[in-house]
């Protein structure tokens, strides 16, 4: 029951983010730490080992901030949301913000996908998570892994990747390589008629790489908690 409920506050603290429209904001009105729910999102660890969570205070202290009432945190909205709801336990969805559900998959997952989008398969998706920035209904989610995209993106951050925003050069991709087994975030460079991929971690090895034609552009990243 406790790991149910658990879920249930990590799911809608990803809705309270996109009502507030950021996760700054949501800190702000809560008065909390914006750190301390960055920490949450991407699951670290406490002393004693176990991951950080939403705990009884700060459920009540978001559910104040955001005029939800008492418990509203540990019922699932999800699919309310998804619905475009009026339901008083929820509130007004704010217009400004996308009522689709996007699927959270893995990497193996982005670099498999041979069509637009990703898979959505229920056996593949991990969650499903509203946009809090305008994206389509391509949009998928990935959850980074490693440090090579220090340290604007962080091990176990959330991005929201849309397979229909035209690639740019300074934007972040999802680059699928041919024969690898997983896709990887890199930021797009385009000089001199030639496309390049670079890792942000000053200490990766081979930081920029040239693309070749056996690469491939899943997506751009469209948002992380902030517009990216």
């Amino acid at each position: 029951m406790a790991r149910i409920r658990e879920k249930a506050r990590l799911r809608n603290l990803e809705l309270l983010i996109a009502e507030a429209g950021s996760a700054v904001k949501l800190a702000q009105l809560a008065e909390t730490s914006p750190s301390y729910l960055s920490q949450i999102r991407r699951r670290l660890l406490t002393a004693t080992g176990g991951s950080r969570g939403v705990g009884d205070r700060l459920a009540q202290k978001l559910e104040r901030a955001m005029g939800k009432p008492h418990g509203w945190m540990d019922e699932p909205h999800a699919e309310a949301l998804r619905r475009g709801s009026r339901d008083p336990r929820y509130g007004e969805p704010r217009p400004d913000v996308s009522t689709d559900l996007h699927p959270l998959i893995s990497w193996a997952d982005a670099a498999a996908s041979r069509g637009a989008g990703a898979p959505t398969r229920s056996e593949t998706v991990e969650d499903l998570l509203p946009c809090p920035a305008p994206c389509s209904d391509q949009t998928f989610i990935l959850r980074v892994s490693g440090e090579s995209m220090e340290p604007k993106f962080h091990d176990g951050e959330l991005i929201y990747v849309d397979p229909d925003v035209a690639p740019e050069s300074g934007r972040y991709v999802v680059v699928r390589l041919v024969g690898a087994a997983e896709a990887i975030l890199r930021q797009l460079i385009v000089e001199g008629g030639r496309r390049y991929f670079k890792a942000l971690n000053p200490d990766w090895p081979e930081r920029i790489v040239e693309a070749s034609d056996e690469v491939s552009i899943c997506g751009v990243v469209v948002f992380k908690g902030e517009i990216a």
